[in-house]
């Protein structure tokens, strides 16, 4: 009997995804629970399970196609025998054994035909190139196939995104698995390659050489990012505020505070005491706490402090959310933020990890730069900006004279929602938070 499987509801506000790759292929017999295939939501990317046991006798929807919640994207025959299709999938796909009955002169058994070996190649190729290929490995897959590279679904997804073909590529990863990183130099080389190519042929009269172009797939993550960023900037109106800070005392505190933390195998950065001081002023200026409800025209005050922080990924930036952040110690933070940032790089984060913030912090202090004007996350009206510390002059009053000393000065910067968020609220917020972090002290009582 056939059951028609329906992409479900992937979790609130989720209407369409991405595939990204099957995890299984047609005629494959699979258990319930076992996950078929990859989605990429704008919000995060899932594995779908199989609802039943039963032969996949149809795959609907390629990589790289977007489906919508409801539509039909396979078709399970449940009346069907493990046995019979692992039997199909065993003539199809495997050698016969050694003790196998007879067979007609071909190949050896040592050697691959070579329908089977083109088969294997055209198909990751079809892959790579036009994420339109079926895939025929999982994310666990340990045991490389004739012919097959081994690479985890995000590696593969990579490879679509820059047209590269997994099975020619050298993977530098246990037993031959091959990483983000390999995809990367054998992308560029090939891009090298391509580009020498072209200026050869293009030599002007004059002497020069066209190094011409090439091209990637804009898709994936990096495009649901774009859509994201773009509804943002188009819906709310963004205006930004740019203040200094002196951390000289946060500085000196946090490095007090290290060896404690290390004990702790916690790994203690600035974030945790930037949110608290976030929180000290999310208190008194709440509406940076809120988000625009349009269909009712009312601004919806947030109760609880759920921190969405950036983080850069491989794939593009992604930001999951620290629930309840005034509820926790920095050590606490410290250690759930390291957790998600992994998680993040991973492509592991669940779909609960990635929503719910009230207010995101984004931090490119490590790069450098003087500041940063980041982009509202989008429904929230106001988001900062977390930049670099450096020790530089600046003029300070003591015991009634001014002097020119020696401080730790760090940038914050705001975007907010200029629709519900005033140009005053968020200097007289930004001026509340740089309080706290100026007397770090003042952290003891705020909570």
């Amino acid at each position: 009997m056939a059951y028609e499987f329906k992409l479900p509801d992937i979790g609130e506000g989720v209407h369409e995804g991405e595939i990204v790759q099957w995890l299984v292929k047609q005629g494959d017999f699979v258990k319930e629970d076992q996950a078929i295939v990859e989605v990429m939501t704008d919000k995060v990317t899932a594995e779908i399970p199989a609802p039943m046991s039963g032969v996949l006798t149809e795959l609907r929807g390629k990589p790289g196609e977007v489906i919508t919640v409801g539509s039909v994207i396979a078709v399970f025959d449940e009346n069907a025998k493990e046995a019979s299709a692992s039997e199909e999938a065993s003539s199809e796909d495997d050698e016969p054994a050694p003790a196998a009955k007879e067979q007609p002169a071909g190949p050896k058994k040592n050697e691959q035909s070579p329908e089977k070996e083109q088969t294997v190649e055209e198909e990751e190729s079809a892959t790579a190139a036009n994420g339109t290929g079926k895939s025929t490995a999982t994310a666990t897959q340990e045991r490389p196939l004739a012919g097959k590279a081994i690479a985890a679904p995000a590696t593969r997804k990579l490879a679509r995104e820059l047209g590269v073909a997994l099975s020619e590529v050298a993977g530098s990863g246990p037993r031959g698995r091959v990483t983000p990183d390999d995809v990367k130099t054998f992308q560029g080389a090939g891009s090298v390659v391509a580009k020498t190519a072209v200026s050869a042929v293009s030599a002007s009269p004059e002497g020069f050489r066209s190094m011409g172009e090439h091209r990637a797939p804009f898709g994936g993550l990096r495009r649901k990012i774009a859509e994201h960023l773009v509804k943002s900037k188009q819906t709310a109106p963004h205006f930004a505020y740019v203040e200094e800070v002196d951390m000289s005392k946060l500085v000196a505190m946090r490095a007090d505070l290290l060896p404690v933390a290390e004990a702790e195998g916690v790994k203690l950065s600035y974030l945790p005491f930037v949110i608290k001081a976030v929180i000290a002023g999310l208190r008194k200026y709440p509406v940076l706490n809120s988000q625009l409800d349009e269909q009712a025209k009312e601004v919806v005050y947030k109760n609880d402090f759920h921190m969405g922080v950036a983080v850069a990924t491989d794939q593009g930036l992604i930001v999951p959310v620290v629930k309840y952040a005034d509820q926790k110690n920095s050590f606490t933070l410290a250690a759930e933020i390291k957790t998600l940032a992994e998680k993040a790089r991973a492509g592991k984060l669940t779909l609960e990890e990635l929503k719910g913030g009230t207010f995101t912090l984004t931090s490119i202090g490590s790069i450098g730069g003087l500041f940063g004007i980041p982009i509202i996350n989008y429904p929230e009206v106001a988001i900062m900006g977390i930049n670099k510390i450096e020790r530089r002059p600046v003029v300070r009053t003591i015991e009634g004279v001014e002097q020119i000393v020696i401080r730790e000065m760090m940038h914050l910067s705001i975007s907010c929602d200029h629709r519900v968020v005033d140009g005053a609220e968020a200097a007289l917020f930004v001026k509340e938070v740089i309080q706290y972090l100026e007397n770090p002290a003042r952290l003891m009582t705020a909570f």
